[in-house]
């Protein structure tokens, strides 16, 4: 275990200490450590790498076909008081490609959240999940509570995430049969999504359809169309089809640990009536509505989102592991039937 995960383990005193012998100081940012690996349970090698210090660590989780782009703001702001873990999927970026090419389901991305967490030292974290994230953050919490403090969801749907896409059935009804496509003819696939993608004409596309111009540099989709041209179109489909079968819906009501949802206002990929629904269905939660924003909200408002996140954790999450540490015994001695209750209250911030 490196240098950060045992200051991770051993807890906030240790980790600033930790900062302070690398040359940093709280609220200032870490630069990026060397690329880590950890490795699934299927041999699958899996990238991630973190960066600053302090608890609760803070693990950014991406969306099907990125690697990272949407945390580019984000991220440095966390890491000033947080340590932050970030992650590729397997076949994403700088990650491997499936040991085994069965296992590129939604059920195996959180197999690797896993792998990365015991890679990264943490026991438990806060997992924040942007797009496919979001489904892969609450599928964590529903297999293993006890590895999740807390929950960020960005612009992210609780399952079958293609039935509303632009709100509308046509994607719902026209991915069978372009999954069928990539299927039949992968190279003539890849070869279209190596040379369209990266392509002007999409860039043109996502700015006057997808994002909000006047606030998202050109650099972030370049970046976010080149990660994309990256993946091989069948593990795409293939992801995608096993997050457009899942479904959290059913046990939002479960959730029992702080948690902060977060939206724009304008998002087609996940309509904004998806986050209120999560928010009215987790006990407790939190909702952030971007004005104006769209499925890339953090890079269109990155101070708001980074001003919002980072008064939760301050609020709610550290607040929470108090209470936590006060009680331990209390904590331990509960039976576990009653463990997974819901709060009684379910009062909301204004």
């Amino acid at each position: 275990m490196d240098a950060h995960a045992r200051a991770a383990r051993q807890g906030p005193a240790a980790s600033h200490a930790g900062a302070a012998a690398a040359g940093t100081t709280h609220g200032e940012p870490m630069e990026r450590t060397e690329p880590q690996q950890a490795i699934a349970r299927d041999g699958t090698r899996l990238h991630w790498t973190h960066r600053g210090s302090g608890e609760p660590a803070v693990v950014l989780t991406d969306g099907i076909g990125c690697a990272g782009y949407v945390w580019r703001a984000l991220e440095p702001a966390l890491a000033g008081r947080h340590r932050t873990v970030h992650w590729n999927y397997r076949g994403h970026g700088r990650s491997g490609p499936p040991a085994d090419p069965a296992r590129v389901g939604l059920e195996d991305c959180v197999d690797d959240l896993l792998a990365v967490l015991d890679a990264a030292g943490e026991r438990a974290a806060v997992i924040a999940g942007h797009s496919m994230g979001v489904q892969v953050a609450l599928e964590l919490y529903r297999r293993a509570p006890e590895r999740v403090q807390a929950l960020v969801l960005v612009c992210g749907a609780p399952g079958r995430p293609i039935d509303t896409f632009h709100d509308s059935p046509v994607l719902r009804l026209a991915f069978p049969f372009a999954r069928a496509l990539v299927e039949r003819f992968p190279e003539a696939v890849r070869t279209g999504f190596r040379v369209l993608l990266p392509s002007e004409l999409a860039m043109q596309y996502a700015l006057q359809f997808e994002v909000d111009r006047t606030r998202v540099e050109r650099a972030d989709l370049t970046r976010y169309f080149d990660d994309l041209s990256r993946v091989e179109p069948t593990l795409f489909v293939r992801m995608l089809a096993s997050a457009a079968e899942h479904d959290c819906l059913p046990h939002l009501h479960e959730v029992e640990v702080p948690t902060l949802v977060v939206a724009g206002e304008r998002d087609s990929f996940t309509p904004l009536r998806l986050s209120e629904r999560m928010h009215s269905e987790i006990p407790g939660s939190e909702l952030l509505v971007v004005p104006g924003g769209t499925h890339v909200a953090p890079l269109e408002a990155p101070d708001l989102v980074a001003e919002r996140v980072l008064a939760f954790l301050e609020a709610r999450v550290a607040a929470a592991r108090s209470r936590k540490r006060e009680s331990p015994a209390s904590k331990r001695s509960r039976p576990a039937a009653t463990r997974r209750r819901r709060p009684a209250t379910t009062r909301r911030p204004e």
